[in-house]
């Protein structure tokens, strides 16, 4: 479907990310370059997934982005009260982050970056996720299982644990898999 005047790049590695937009029915192109996803700790998380979605479009030069271009750049972060939780570095921080969230409800937020050789547009979208108390064995068997270790928050709510721990979901459930959907094509659209 064409939502935009523009070729649309899809700056992620993420298969999520690709298989939602493909599902819009918007057709795209991948295009990937390195970003280390570091950010300032004094920001909150609304400004952190801000400043890495806008970090990860910056890293293109002008040079690579044709007239015609519109590249996507997403980052999606989990916060606990005001604690971010990242990418757990192994399976013994896999464990320790879903044992933190086991009965709570924490954010979700998504920032998403569109940038074309002209503009730079970024917004952020934050989806409140309620998990039911897990077992330990429930929590081991989840990250030994399915390994979640590209994911943050160390968790995907589309995998076991979503379907067996999500009590409650406030907000857009594609932004917890990855990409606001809803906003994305409403921005696209007005870009």
């Amino acid at each position: 479907m064409n939502v935009s005047n523009y070729q649309i790049i899809l700056a992620s590695a993420s298969p999520r990310r690709q298989e939602l937009l493909g599902l819009m029915g918007i057709d795209f192109v991948k295009r990937l370059k390195p970003v280390e996803e570091v950010f300032p700790q004094e920001l909150k998380p609304k400004e952190a997934a801000r400043f890495l979605c806008e970090k990860k479009a910056m890293a293109f030069d002008d040079s690579e982005i044709a007239w015609n271009e519109l590249i996507i750049t997403a980052d999606t972060i989990v916060c606990l009260d005001d604690e971010i939780l990242n990418k757990p570095e192994n399976r013994k921080h896999a464990i320790e982050m879903l044992q933190k969230l086991s009965g709570r409800k924490h954010q979700v937020i998504t920032g998403v970056a569109l940038r074309s050789r002209k503009k730079l547009k970024s917004f952020t979208v934050s989806t409140n996720v309620s998990f039911k108390k897990l077992t330990a064995e429930e929590i081991i068997f989840y990250v030994d299982n399915f390994r979640p270790f590209d994911k943050a928050g160390a968790y995907g709510i589309q995998e076991w644990i979503g379907f067996i721990g999500i009590t409650a979901i406030d907000g857009s459930y594609y932004n917890v898999v990855g990409l606001p959907t809803d906003r994305l094509y409403d921005e696209l659209v007005n870009f």
